[in-house]
């Protein structure tokens, strides 16, 4: 039988919900670079991606993971490392839904925020944040 570590699932919780903000964050970066600004979609949808895992990571440095850690920037950078990872995950799934399968191009974004919080979360947990 699997054991649930109930202090992984309340950051994972904790994750998710900064993930929300962010959300809100990259959706409006996004849209307005997309639909005001007339930029090329993945371009509009990598600037909406990197502004929100700025604002993810200071939330979850400070609420999700309490790290006290003094090397903020050598974690920061290894959070963006990720994100990098994740973006290029979220361009090639808005890719094959948007282009290939002509879904909506915000619907496709939404399924990719979905599928890539599970590798960010995992990869922070392990790899930035971990004590």
């Amino acid at each position: 039988m699997i054991e649930i570590n109930e202090a992984l699932v309340y950051k994972f919780i904790k994750f998710g919900l900064v993930g929300l903000s962010g959300m809100v964050v990259d959706f409006g970066i996004t849209f307005l670079f997309k639909e005001k600004i007339k930029t090329n979609k993945y371009l509009a949808n990598t600037l909406g991606f990197f502004s929100a895992a700025t604002t993810n990571f200071i939330l979850n440095r400070i609420w999700t993971f309490h790290s006290g850690d003094p090397a903020v920037t050598s974690q920061y950078f290894k959070f963006l490392l990720i994100a990098v990872v994740g973006v290029l995950f979220s361009n090639a799934i808005i890719y094959l839904l948007n282009d290939r399968f002509k879904w909506n191009f915000y619907l496709a974004k939404l399924i990719s925020i979905g599928a890539v919080l599970f590798w960010n979360f995992f990869a922070n947990y392990f790899f930035t944040f971990y004590r």
